[in-house]
């Protein structure tokens, strides 16, 4: 058994999927009409056929509330594996990406997390 999909609750899909492809370089594997709206996924530029993200509509209640709630408690929704940390910070920064935390060495990892503009903390990790 291995993970081929995870998804991340979004306010809007259109500006999600421009931010998660343009911004943070992923790129776009399905976007599939599906009602009102889209099954729309993004999978690391590496390993296109590798774990895709969905880009799931935060539509119901419970959705909503729990995407608010994680954001204002500052817990990331997901985290993403980077090669250099420092370069991915300021890279992102350099394009406006938000951080809440600055590149942070924790033991044999570094943090840091930014906001993806659609409702969600990101952290990225450096092993």
């Amino acid at each position: 058994m291995k993970i081929i999909v995870t998804s991340i609750f979004v306010q809007d899909q259109d500006k999600a999927l421009a931010f998660y492809t343009e911004t943070l370089g992923f790129v776009k594997k399905h976007d599939v009409p599906v009602g009102k709206f889209r099954w729309i996924t993004v999978v690391s530029p590496g390993e296109q056929d590798g774990t895709e993200l969905l880009l799931e509509p935060n539509d119901h209640p419970a959705a909503k509330e729990y995407q608010k709630k994680i954001l204002a408690d500052g817990i990331p929704a997901t985290m993403f594996g980077v090669e250099d940390i420092n370069y991915e910070y300021n890279r992102l920064l350099e394009n406006g990406v938000s951080f809440t935390i600055e590149p942070t060495k924790m033991g044999d990892l570094t943090i840091a997390v930014f906001n993806d503009t659609c409702g969600n903390l990101i952290q990225i990790m450096q092993k």
